[in-house]
């Protein structure tokens, strides 16, 4: 797998932990509007801790965009024949 991979899985990762806290976050508010403070306070601490999450994986997807790419070099492979100098 490439660095681009690695980038877009990081950033897919990032994404996906936003949304969920978005839904909680969505949900507290629902609550709240109908009057159920409890599950608002719920709600509200788990959009808290899923906030935390998206933020550490942003940071990682952030870190992973800005490293150089490293090119892929092809290592010969010894049971192959032009590996061990056989001939064709």
């Amino acid at each position: 797998m490439n660095k681009d991979n690695h980038v877009v899985e990081a950033h897919t990762t990032a994404a996906q932990e936003h949304e969920t806290t978005a839904k909680s976050h969505r949900a507290a508010a629902d609550t709240c509007s109908k009057g159920a403070h409890e599950a608002c306070q719920h709600h509200a601490r788990t959009a808290l801790d899923q906030s935390t999450k998206a933020h550490a994986a942003s940071k990682i997807a952030a870190d992973k965009a800005a490293q150089p790419a490293i090119p892929v070099v092809a290592q010969p492979v010894a049971s192959h024949p032009v590996a061990v100098g056989a001939a064709r």
